[in-house]
């Protein structure tokens, strides 16, 4: 194991740094670099040090994004989409996470973003291959940031991230009690996780029907097509429930004049409607047109391979931002269908803190899925937890308006965050943050 470069940046907040021939913003303090995490595949990290006018760095908690797919960049799409200090128009976001914390963005798996592998052959195919990457990054990350070692460290996911962030943090739990991994390892967040992923297809009809999103008819055919792929899940052909949850994605979209499965309420661009009739090449080009497309638009892979690119340095020649995305999805495809129940239910038991959020508005991974495989825990507490009732948090944007409901229990929680989709910073902002914050125990 070795990193190879590793840059760092410490000037103003929001001063304009001519770096490299670019004009970026950047944070009081920056780190990036890369991990050689096995023969052949290299991982990139980038560190934004917390930046709060009440507290230092040092007081605060470390919290690494997961993004989805798998194939999205953390680098790219959550920070500068989501929560990071900047948004895609390099302007200040007013809620960045970065005011309540460190972030460390993460091109995960190898092959993500800025990551890359020397072959095809050294991408992942599954949540274990990856986990095992990702604790060959955090030991050499917290070696080389000896300073985070005693700060709570959090993970926060989304989507397949949560998925991910599962399986990385039981390996985690069991490398700090092992002394391989030195961190203060605090807790793991799923928002809008694929942990159960047939729980999510099998509720996609009710949802939309409940919504007026479908008719009956249109409810007949989603139940159908959803059903094949429970068939296939029960028999163990996760290839093919991949292949079958593609064709349930294509008849929903067929039935509801193309609802968008990150937000309910948001129109699909121009681009995936025009798109929306190629089926001829199966579950690839759905994958492409729904759920890779979205995280490289345009305008954002101009801006990780031109100014950013510049300004970080450190970018191999033949690396391109975001070049071997597709090529992750279809080495995970395998994995792509497998439930994680099981891995959540031993990280509570090994009294790791865990919490569920979820978007009232997203369908591909709806808030009634999620209910689904929570009731399917073996942990001792959820008895108690079903039973109590939730706490509404108003809305930080609108004062009298609620903007969430939350319970927790030990060492469970679940926020239900409303007026938001998939991506739930992106849609509410300040609320993710105020649940960042409670989270981290910050409130």
């Amino acid at each position: 194991m070795a990193h190879s470069w590793i840059g760092m940046l410490a000037v103003p907040l929001f001063a304009v740094s001519f770096y490299k021939g670019s004009c970026v913003p950047v944070q009081a303090k920056e780190s990036w670099g890369y991990v050689d995490v096995r023969e052949g595949a290299h991982m990139f990290w980038w560190l934004y040090y917390a930046n709060s006018s009440s507290a230092s760095y040092k007081d605060l908690p470390l919290v690494m994004w997961l993004q989805g797919g798998p194939g999205g960049s953390s680098c790219g799409f959550g920070n500068f989409e989501e929560i990071g200090p900047l948004d895609r128009d390099l302007k200040p976001r007013e809620t960045s996470w970065v005011r309540a914390a460190s972030v460390l963005f993460v091109d995960n798996p190898v092959g993500t973003g800025y990551s890359y592998t020397d072959t095809e052959d050294a991408l992942t195919k599954d949540v274990a291959m990856v986990a095992s990457d990702m604790m060959v990054l955090l030991k050499s990350f917290f070696s080389l940031k000896t300073e985070f070692q005693s700060i709570p460290f959090y993970i926060f996911s989304e989507s397949y991230g949560g998925k991910m962030a599962a399986a990385i943090s039981l390996k985690l739990t069991k490398a700090v009690q092992a002394g391989s991994v030195k961190c203060n390892f605090a807790g793991v967040a799923l928002g809008d996780s694929w942990i159960s992923p047939i729980d999510s297809v099998m509720t996609w009809g009710p949802y939309l029907y409940s919504t007026s999103l479908l008719d009956d008819n249109g409810l007949d055919e989603v139940t159908k097509a959803a059903n094949a792929v429970l068939e296939a899940v029960k028999q163990g052909q996760y290839r093919k429930a991949t292949d079958m949850w593609s064709i349930t994605e294509n008849v929903v979209e067929q039935n509801t004049n193309n609802v968008n499965f990150y937000n309910i309420l948001t129109q699909n661009s121009d681009e995936m409607v025009k798109t929306s009739s190629d089926q001829t090449n199966g579950f690839l080009s759905s994958l492409k047109r729904r759920h890779i497309r979205p995280l490289h638009r345009q305008s954002l892979s101009e801006l990780m391979n031109g100014p950013i690119r510049q300004k970080l340095g450190v970018i191999p020649k033949n690396v391109t931002w975001g070049g071997q995305a597709e090529a992750v999805f279809v080495s995970m495809a395998g994995d792509f269908m497998k439930p994680v129940v099981d891995i959540v239910d031993q990280l509570l038991a090994a009294g790791a803190n865990v919490t569920v959020y979820n978007g009232q508005l997203d369908l591909i991974v709806d808030t009634a899925g999620q209910e689904l495989w929570v009731k399917q825990l073996k942990w001792d507490g959820l008895q108690y937890f079903n039973k109590m009732k939730w706490t509404a948090l108003e809305d930080p944007q609108t004062q009298s308006q609620t903007g969430a409901f939350y319970k927790t229990y030990k060492n469970f929680a679940f926020y239900w965050i409303l007026k938001a989709g998939h991506m739930i910073p992106s849609d509410q902002g300040p609320m993710a943050l105020r649940m960042l914050k409670m989270v981290t125990r910050q409130e």
